[in-house]
């Protein structure tokens, strides 16, 4: 299995001395977004960067494989946001990388199901371990619920 984006940069008018970083991403589900650096990289902070997307892309992963196993578990989940974040810093080898992502899942679960801590805290655990996106990344991944 695999899966493809289009990444399309174009040469157009910026400051003497730059370049300009707006850029469009084109996936194999046919969507485009608009896409820049970040705005402390002189990016347009009107798109959406690459970190952004790298983290949507863990929180969305991780809260998918929850889905899946509450489902697997007959937990049927009425709702569920994550309000993820990502830090960059200097990894071991001293280049500028995401070094920590912190997922805060909130879920509540359908009417009626009652879900203890302890529960949750294991399909978190569950869920991080079977993340293809986490399974992937070299940085440390928090997982706060």
């Amino acid at each position: 299995m695999g899966f493809k984006v289009t990444t399309n940069w174009q040469s157009s008018p910026s400051e003497e001395g730059e370049f300009n970083r707006d850029h469009e991403v084109k996936f194999g589900s046919g969507q485009t977004i608009q896409t820049s650096s970040a705005p402390e990289y002189k990016g347009n902070a009107d798109k959406v960067n690459p970190e952004e997307c790298l983290l949507a892309a863990l929180s969305s992963c991780h809260m998918l494989t929850f889905l899946a196993i509450a489902h697997l578990k007959r937990l049927p989940v009425a709702s569920y946001i994550d309000n993820a974040t990502a830090d960059l810093g200097q990894n071991a080898a001293g280049k500028i990388a995401v070094v920590k992502m912190t997922l805060e899942p909130k879920v509540v679960f359908a009417e009626g199901v009652e879900v203890d801590d302890d529960t949750l805290a294991k399909i978190h655990e569950k869920a991080h371990a079977n993340c293809f996106i986490a399974n992937s990344l070299a940085c440390e991944v928090d997982i706060k619920h």
